[in-house]
């Protein structure tokens, strides 16, 4: 063991731990629900097809972009900006630093590294979570607007299966968007004194409403994810006729 000092405490080694529940399960699972999100969106947005079926588009491929000097899959155009917002989301980095880096994997845990500087050096990128922020609120009106559009059909209004998963997928990328602790910080967040500032009122019943989401960011951060991709894969199932959209007005 190191010698301890005031100035530099012992490192407790790797996986070193007096806990013993099960604390290994959730930084595993963490890594295999995400490893497995991020090959099928990399396979989906490379395919640069059957992302669209009558009203239904893709939310991996929205909004459509159909540029002829583009030779490849307009999904690339669109991912970079929700994907930025993902990645440099707070509870995303809790996630895969635990997951993939260990540092640590869990509370009270040994970690790989012990030098930890903050987001500097490599990861500074993760400051621009206010700014993808921004990117990500539009995306949510520009998924709202498909969803609307999913209910218009060649032969008019109608309800399909496809229609409420759309519906679902923006309600909840709206929750996990609106949830995000930089909008939180926004709209009332770096506030001291609401009754000492203009709208302090209004302000701060914004604030309670997106901290009512905030306190369940872990939940719509997964449920958001998976959501996605599913919306995605069942577009791609109904333009590849694999299964048959149906339909229910």
């Amino acid at each position: 063991m190191e010698r301890t000092t005031a100035a530099q405490p012992a490192r407790i080694a790797l996986f070193d731990t007096s806990r013993r529940d099960l604390w290994w399960v959730a930084p595993m699972a963490t890594a295999a629900g995400l490893l497995l999100f991020v090959v099928y969106t990399t396979w989906a947005a490379f395919q640069g097809e059957h992302f669209e079926w009558g009203p239904y588009l893709s939310p991996f491929y929205s909004p459509h972009f159909a540029f002829t000097w583009w030779p490849f899959s307009p999904a690339l155009l669109i991912l970079w900006a929700p994907g930025g917002f993902r990645l440099t989301c707070y509870y995303y980095r809790k996630a895969y630093y635990r997951a993939f880096m260990w540092n640590p994997p869990a509370c009270a845990v040994g970690a790989l590294n012990h030098s930890y500087r903050g987001e500097r050096a490599l990861f500074i990128f993760q400051n621009l979570h206010r700014f993808f922020m921004y990117l990500a609120v539009v995306f949510v009106f520009i998924l709202s607007y498909d969803a609307v559009r999913a209910f218009f059909f060649a032969d008019g209004f109608g309800i399909g299966l496809g229609t409420l998963v759309l519906v679902v997928n923006a309600i909840l990328l709206a929750l996990f968007t609106f949830g995000c602790n930089s909008v939180r910080h926004l709209v009332g967040g770096n506030v001291d004194c609401y009754s000492c500032v203009a709208l302090g009122k209004p302000r701060h019943q914004l604030w309670r409403l997106v901290t009512r989401f905030n306190d369940h960011h872990m939940l719509w951060a997964w449920v958001s994810l998976y959501w996605v991709g599913f919306a995605d894969l069942y577009v791609r199932l109904v333009s590849m006729g694999v299964i048959t959209d149906l339909r229910i007005l």
